[in-house]
């Protein structure tokens, strides 16, 4: 394998050479430098967020990079290049003040600041913090140490706890809280997922640091077998027979990268990368002969939530790992060989922690790319052609690990104009006591061990620029139709395309009966046969958030509610369940974003799209998860005038 070397998205000597760069380590600290002269910092303010607030897009596009740098080389009339901006949520830990931040690094100074009312705006992410104190806090307290005792664990030092974000149900009574759950560790290396202590949890109060209710609903025995996958006795000895795979590319890699710009065959875009929402693409064209042609403006997948559905103990026990404890924050550095095969390049991440000082995480990004068998075959039985291409795809991806789960996000680029999004995940299950019986809302995975049903529910936001800013969508079902003039004999089948014209018609389901896609077309821009380009949308059948709709999370959760919304593009529109999630009350996100029920036909378009499964836990799946898969695919649909991969050439013959 030949060794590449590391490509690093952040420089502190050097600024952003795009408006779209992720913040460099210099500009946080530059970010923070002016909070604090604006007096908004000090002992006890820690940073819940702190990340690009990425200028409106068409101040980016109207900007002209072949004219950045000094302002004498910029054309009279020119737009400047887009005041970089940072964000930061800022929580006061001694008062449970929030605050909203923004700051102008051009200007050099605070340009906003909005204090929250948590009763009505939620309350900031969880912080690194918040775990510490949990556990000292939770440990001390008397009503929980007995509640450990009555079920003999006496040593709370093997006791680990679990601070979880709690949800909305009218108790908080405005203060910023956590529920905690609670697991054996006999020792350091001790699998403490193996040993859930259930029945009982101690709601926390962040900021009075106190335990003020515990909850001891039942007692059931501490499960007992260990999960420890490291220890031989529990794996058994390690299979052989399985020889190397190794991948090369003795001439280098396809693709180049050129300061946060990823080029690869006929694709361009730009990689950013957010704490909050972990990777963003950006400004993703295809190049068709000499046009270079847009078809997303902006790709990320900034919310999930993982609803569990266990009515009794457990019923508040759903978690937004974007919204509440921040994707990108828990991001993994990669290593070559386990994480990713081939002609590696990776980049960096920059994350700032909770003082608002920025952490290089190295390996954060892995590019590389993948053969994906045939491409398209055929052997012609007239005029005697046998001719074959394979298929390969470029590969953009990162892991995080949220609590028990580790997710990774993948994007893949086709050589067909095909784009695709892939959420892996694996890690180990929320595991609980299992009641016995044939308990309907939990799987056994280990003798009494119970791991309870629960979603996986993301959101993905996709800024639609199919051929330019003029977009709308269409609903496509197919349909067989029945016996009549035009169809004698019951064979025929047909598309029905239904223009989503309005952002509440737009609210949809998919419907795996029908067949049901929704392309994505231009309202400027036809094809060769005068039909509009267009890319399609393919869901993969799975349902919406099944939790009743009169709950707390169907309320916090609505974006979950629909496969499909479109809402018209405004920047302040980034996440699917608004911008303050942890314990918000609800109807914040997409909800909100449809009230005013704008045109979105011919219009500046934002596709959200919601995917992933319902998980029945398996014993399979204990005491590590296999990867399980979700996603969508985007496909060209008149986009391009006949299969643009006649030009890919054949493999050579080896």
């Amino acid at each position: 394998m030949t060794d590449t070397a590391t490509v690093r998205a952040d420089a502190a000597s050097a600024g952003p050479a795009h408006p779209l760069d992720p913040a460099t380590a210099a500009e946080y600290l530059s970010g923070r430098r002016i909070m604090t002269a604006a007096g908004l910092l000090h002992d006890s303010v820690r940073f819940a967020y702190y990340g690009l607030d990425e200028p409106a897009k068409g101040e980016v596009l109207a900007w002209d990079p072949a004219a950045a740098g000094s302002h004498a080389s910029q054309p009279s009339g020119a737009p400047e290049a887009p005041d970089r901006r940072l964000r930061a949520f800022l929580i006061d830990v001694s008062s449970g003040e929030s605050a909203d931040v923004l700051v102008s690094l051009g200007r050099g100074e605070v340009v906003g600041r909005r204090v929250l009312d948590p009763r009505t705006d939620g309350q900031l992410p969880i912080i690194n913090e918040d775990f510490a104190v949990a556990e000292q806090v939770v440990r001390a307290d008397p009503r929980w140490r007995a509640a450990m005792a009555r079920r003999g664990l006496t040593d709370v030092t093997k006791i680990r706890t679990c601070p979880l974000t709690a949800g909305s149900f009218g108790d908080d009574e405005g203060r910023r809280m956590v529920r905690v759950l609670a697991f054996f560790q006999a020792d350091p290396h001790d699998y403490a997922w193996s040993h859930p202590v259930d029945g009982v949890a101690a709601h926390l109060d962040l900021v009075e640091r106190r335990v003020f209710e515990v909850v001891d609903d039942f007692e059931r025995p501490v499960p007992a077998e260990s999960g420890d996958y490291d220890d031989p006795a529990v794996r058994g000895p390690l299979r052989t027979g399985l020889r190397p795979i190794e991948i090369t590319q003795p001439e280098g890699p396809s693709f180049t990268i050129d300061g946060t710009t990823l080029r690869w065959q006929n694709w361009s875009m730009r990689i950013g990368f957010d704490a909050r929402e972990g990777l963003t693409l950006h400004q993703i064209s295809i190049a068709d002969g000499e046009d270079e042609r847009p078809l997303i403006y902006r790709a990320s997948v900034p919310e999930m939530v993982v609803p569990y559905g266990d009515p009794a103990f457990r019923y508040w026990q759903a978690y937004f790992d974007s919204g509440e404890y921040l994707v990108g924050k828990w991001v993994n550095s990669l290593e070559r060989g386990c994480d990713c095969l081939g002609e590696i390049a990776y980049l960096d991440a920059t994350i700032p922690d909770d003082f608002g000082e920025p952490r290089v995480v190295q390996n954060a990004i892995c590019i590389h790319e993948e053969d994906h068998g045939i491409l398209w075959k055929h052997t012609d039985i007239f005029n005697g052609s046998a001719q074959s291409r394979r298929q390969r795809r470029l590969v953009v991806s990162f892991f995080t690990t949220v609590g028990n789960y580790d997710y990774g996000f993948y994007w893949y680029f086709y050589l067909d104009g095909t784009i695709e999004c892939e959420i892996k995940m694996t890690g180990t299950l929320f595991t609980a006591a299992y009641p016995g019986g044939d308990y309907p809302y939990s799987g056994e995975v280990a003798p009494g061990l119970g791991a309870p049903v629960h979603q996986h529910l993301f959101g993905a936001r996709l800024d639609m620029t199919v051929d330019g800013l003029a977009n709308a969508v269409e609903e496509i079902d197919v349909t067989g139709c029945p016996v009549g003039r035009e169809n004698p004999y019951g064979n025929a089948i047909m598309q029905t395309a239904t223009r989503l014209r309005t952002e509440s018609a737009a609210v949809r389901q998919a419907d795996g009966t029908r067949g049901r896609t929704w392309r994505v077309i231009s309202t400027e821009r036809v094809n060769r046969f005068g039909r509009p380009t267009g890319y399609t949308l393919y869901p993969q059948p799975a349902p919406v958030l099944l939790a009743d709709p009169s709950s707390s999370i169907a309320a916090r959760a609505g974006f979950a509610a629909n496969h499909l919304w479109v809402t018209r593009y405004d920047p302040a529109h980034r996440y699917p369940a608004g911008d303050f999630v942890n314990q918000h009350p609800g109807g914040a996100g997409l909800p909100a974003f449809i009230a005013g029920d704008q045109d979105v036909d011919g219009a500046d378009i934002v596709v959200w799209h919601t995917f992933g499964p319902p998980h029945f836990p398996r014993p399979e799946e204990w005491p590590v998860m296999p990867v399980a898969s979700c996603g969508f695919m985007l496909k060209p649909t008149g986009f391009f005038d006949r299969n643009p991969t006649l030009d890919v050439p054949p493999s050579a013959h080896r």
